[in-house]
């Protein structure tokens, strides 16, 4: 069987267009660590913001992570953080007038968003656990995707 080298795709003949996706992540962790979340008393500090602005910095350097990625200007991205009982619900958005979607940029951020919570909590719990990483919507392309978000 012969091996075939990965490719770019030529996105060069692609008319730029309004691109958004959203994607998630969970950090599954104590009641302890929400709470030390809550109150931002974390000893690394706020670690709610420095995963924000983590999500944000991955989004916008996801081609330099991902080999085949593309370049692309992100025009927004943002990380919002819910608190469960013993999660922390991670939702990242990222937007962009490109030739290519931005889906990626996306999931980059939301698990950047989670490794960054891990980091900062792990001297509290290392047995914490980041999962379900997806993309849940993607719009502006040839072919839109919306998840159906599990009960």
């Amino acid at each position: 069987m012969a091996s075939r080298l990965p490719t770019m795709i030529d996105i060069s003949t692609k008319t730029p267009a309004a691109r958004r996706a959203r994607a998630a992540a969970r950090l599954r962790c104590s009641a302890a660590v929400v709470e030390r979340l809550r109150e931002g008393s974390l000893e690394k500090g706020d670690a709610l913001a420095a995963a924000r602005l983590a999500g944000i910095a991955g989004a916008k350097r996801t081609h330099e992570l991902i080999p085949l990625c593309h370049a692309l200007p992100v025009d927004f991205a943002n990380v919002e953080f819910e608190l469960g009982d013993h999660e922390v619900r991670i939702e990242a958005e990222v937007k962009s007038r490109a030739a290519t979607g931005v889906e990626m940029e996306a999931l980059v951020a939301a698990a950047l968003a989670a490794l960054t919570l891990y980091d900062m909590c792990k001297a509290l719990a290392p047995d914490m656990t980041i999962t379900d990483i997806r993309l849940l919507e993607k719009t502006g392309g040839e072919h839109d995707y919306r998840r159906e978000e599990e009960a």
